[in-house]
């Protein structure tokens, strides 16, 4: 269903004997409008993609904080589960080891590298979600709303 939109153009002129004249014209702007079938999956899609980044930070950050209180109470590395979660997280902390040094303290240590990664990766799921509401704003209310 197309939705015209008009406008009305009025022009008044005052001759001398104090006659008025009006010329109306009017005017039909050319609107295209999608499909609110096609408006709401792009919206649906949308939605769900800043869903699923969001997803993926809460699991890194999770590993990262593990990585973290295993490093600050000095947990065994040879034990099968700390194992798996250094080896997991080293690939995500390698860019940012060495900007500030770790305190050590009996074995124990702050890893600074494994917090600078997590506001890191939080900082760049912020931005990339920010970036597609940023295209088209997309709220949970709305998708409530249509999809209920």
């Amino acid at each position: 269903m197309d939705n015209e939109i008009t406008k009305e153009k009025v022009t008044t002129q005052v001759s001398q004997p104090q006659q008025v004249v009006q010329t109306r014209t009017q005017v039909t702007p050319n609107v295209k409008t999608e499909h609110p079938q096609k408006v709401f999956d792009k919206k649906r899609k949308i939605f769900r993609f800043n869903q699923v980044v969001w997803y993926i930070l809460v699991f890194i950050e999770v590993l990262l904080a593990f990585r973290l209180v295993f490093k600050m109470v000095g947990a065994n590395p040879a034990s099968g589960f700390v194992d798996l979660i250094y080896s997991i997280t080293d690939i995500l902390v390698v860019p940012f080891q060495g900007i500030i040094g770790n305190y050590t303290n009996a074995g124990a240590y702050f890893d600074w590298a494994a917090v600078i990664a997590g506001v890191v990766y939080a900082l760049a799921a912020s931005g990339l979600v920010y970036l597609l509401n940023f295209i088209k704003p997309v709220t949970p209310h709305e998708v409530e709303e249509q999809v209920g």
